[in-house]
């Protein structure tokens, strides 16, 4: 066997060559002037495309071709709420598997202030973003920014809320937007009313905690749930926790040290929810009415374990973050001929029993920054579909 220039051996290992005609031949330097300056320029060419990354994106999985750097820009109501950390590992991972820079993100830190979500919105505007995706938490104040986005070529998904949801349960979505991303808000609130009611015996007082009441995000929860609580008899309660964290705990205190009487104490939003459990157990409540609300961060995922409440439901927030990137990228790509379409990303019931698959540690659940594949065994249990809509 003849020797392996060092320059050869290189590329192979470089550009990780399997058996081939193309290794053959730099193996052997047939037809070639110089193996070692052939295997030079490959490594050079190789060098050179990496490099050149930071202004395109690169050929990702499969036969996608080589893209301009397309920048995202990401606007948000609460976006130091740690709800929305799996959905900024959703979409970093999206880019990454694409190939693009993370996308930017920001808006409203923690007020659902809607005056600074628009300013951010109309920054991408102003920087030319390649696709905005934003949640749409009003039915107004997103109207024209949304439109302007549009009407200068850069398209616009929605995520995690979409508009107010009227009276029984009709949208006013009030946005041009391409599509919505994710959990379908008024029939979650139903689900959560239904899920309450089963658990209560008798009639009386519940009280349903929100972070910001009005907000597109969770206002259509507490609708849908009361306008299944309220026609069976129950008393509800719509009590105020205030947008940021620092402050729901103590609102949800002082209310339940007033209120020991009630039929059950349940949450629309994050935040209210993580502290629920806990404030039902400092008041000597806990496990003695029903409870729960929504989402899975550590405080909730705990509490759920200890047995201060009852369930939570999870809307997928990762998915939240990697879907409109996805979007994003193949309407950039087919030149506006993929659209996307509304996709809602799910509503399951996390209780005592499935609750240990959630406290896995894990990127999806916003738990660790670490992704790693996670396995499961067993059989999957899911209902019978009823629709294919």
């Amino acid at each position: 066997m003849r020797d392996v220039d060092p320059k050869v051996d290189e590329a192979i290992e470089t550009l990780n060559m399997k058996d081939g005609p193309t290794r053959r031949r730099l193996l052997k330097g047939t037809g070639l002037v110089s193996a070692t300056a052939a295997a030079s320029a490959l490594l050079a060419a190789c060098s050179s495309s990496s490099s050149s990354s930071a202004s395109h994106g690169k050929s990702a999985a499969g036969n996608f071709p080589s893209t301009p750097a397309w920048q995202f820009w990401f606007v948000n109501h609460v976006y130091s709420n740690p709800f929305f950390v799996p959905t900024q590992y959703g979409f970093a991972d999206a880019a990454a598997l694409l190939g693009l820079p993370t996308p930017k993100w920001g808006g409203s830190a923690s007020t659902s202030s809607t005056s600074e979500m628009v300013s951010f919105l109309n920054s991408a505007i102003t920087a030319k973003a390649n696709g905005i995706a934003t949640t749409v938490i009003d039915a107004t104040a997103f109207t024209a920014p949304v439109k302007s986005a549009m009407d200068a070529g850069i398209p616009v998904v929605s995520y995690n809320a979409d508009g107010i949801v009227k009276p029984g349960g009709v949208a006013d979505i009030g946005t041009n937007r391409l599509c919505y991303v994710g959990q379908a808000l008024y029939l979650s609130g139903q689900q959560l009313g239904t899920r309450a009611a089963s658990l209560m015996s008798g009639t009386g007082d519940v009280a349903i905690f929100i972070a910001t009441p009005g907000t597109g995000n969770i206002q259509p929860r507490y609708d849908g749930a009361a306008s299944v609580l309220t026609p069976a008899g129950f008393k509800v309660h719509e009590v105020a926790t205030g947008a940021a964290t620092s402050v729901e705990e103590g609102a949800e205190n002082a209310y339940i040290l007033g209120h020991k009487s009630l039929k059950g104490a349940f949450a629309v939003d994050a935040g209210s929810t993580q502290f629920l459990g806990p404030v039902l157990a400092k008041n000597g409540l806990a496990g003695k009415i029903p409870a729960g609300g929504f989402d899975l961060t550590p405080g909730t995922l705990a509490a759920i374990k200890a047995g201060q409440l009852d369930f939570t439901i999870d809307q997928n927030p990762y998915l939240q973050g990697f879907m409109p990137v996805l979007y994003l990228y193949l309407y950039n790509l087919s030149g506006g001929l993929v659209a996307p379409p509304d996709t809602d990303t799910g509503l399951t019931f996390v209780t005592k029993t499935t609750v240990d698959a959630y406290s896995v540690p894990s990127r999806f659940e916003g738990s660790t920054t670490a992704q790693k594949l996670l396995s499961r065994s067993g059989p999957i249990n899911n209902p019978t579909a009823t629709t294919s809509t």
